[in-house]
């Protein structure tokens, strides 16, 4: 019995494109103005000296489209202030994978931040000061986003450790939150003694020694 095909006529769906969504995109956009004008004033003023109303006029928005994107003056600070360790972690990343010696590729890991900071010092300082004034829920995040920053130095630490330069067994975390408050104290003699890089890598460079002498293996 001879069969015969069935053809089905071809009929061709069409994909609508993908778009995306202006609004969307607009709003990213603006949320992106407001960061980069309160990064600016809030390193040219300060934290206290900056107001919202300031905020906005320099974005070229009005104060509805910062309250918008943003709940308060410190909301917007907190945003600043994780932007700027993503940038931070990015420089510090490229030099930690710099082959080096340990006390070296601390040195850089650390100056990298410096290099960064010190084009924004005032910032910096309001970070610091800001950061015994924010409530715990601000806390914790900051604490979260710092430990990304603390991982770079414990794996620079631990490259020290598979060369042999430093022992195979100690507390990694301590050993890097020690070196992390030495490095963040410096700050306040870039602010009021106005030291410089070279004057901030030398002090570092001592306090590394000073940490790392216990752990040498030789």
């Amino acid at each position: 019995m001879k069969q015969t095909s069935v053809r089905v006529p071809y009929e061709p769906v069409e994909v609508a494109p993908v778009t995306t969504n202006r609004r969307v995109l607009s709003k990213i956009r603006t949320r992106q103005k407001v960061l980069e004008a309160a990064r600016q004033l809030f390193t040219e003023r300060g934290y206290e000296a900056s107001t919202i109303r300031d905020i906005a006029k320099h974005a070229g928005m009005s104060t509805g489209a910062v309250f918008a994107n943003f709940e308060d003056k410190s909301d917007l600070f907190e945003a600043v202030l994780m932007e700027d360790m993503e940038r931070v972690a990015e420089r510090m990343r490229a030099a930690a994978a710099l082959e080096a010696p340990v006390n070296d590729k601390l040195l850089s890991v650390f100056s990298a931040g410096y290099e960064y900071h010190l084009e924004h010092l005032p910032l910096m300082q309001a970070i610091i000061a800001q950061s015994w004034l924010r409530p715990l829920n601000a806390e914790l995040r900051a604490r979260a986003a710092a430990k990304v920053l603390l991982g770079i130095v414990g794996d620079a630490l631990r490259d020290g450790s598979r060369a042999g330069e430093i022992q195979a067994e100690f507390d990694v975390r301590l050993v890097s939150e020690t070196l992390w408050d030495g490095y963040l104290a410096n700050y306040r003699r870039a602010v009021y003694d106005e030291w410089g890089l070279d004057t901030l890598r030398a002090r570092l460079a001592d306090q590394i020694d000073l940490v790392l002498a216990g752990l040498r293996t030789k």
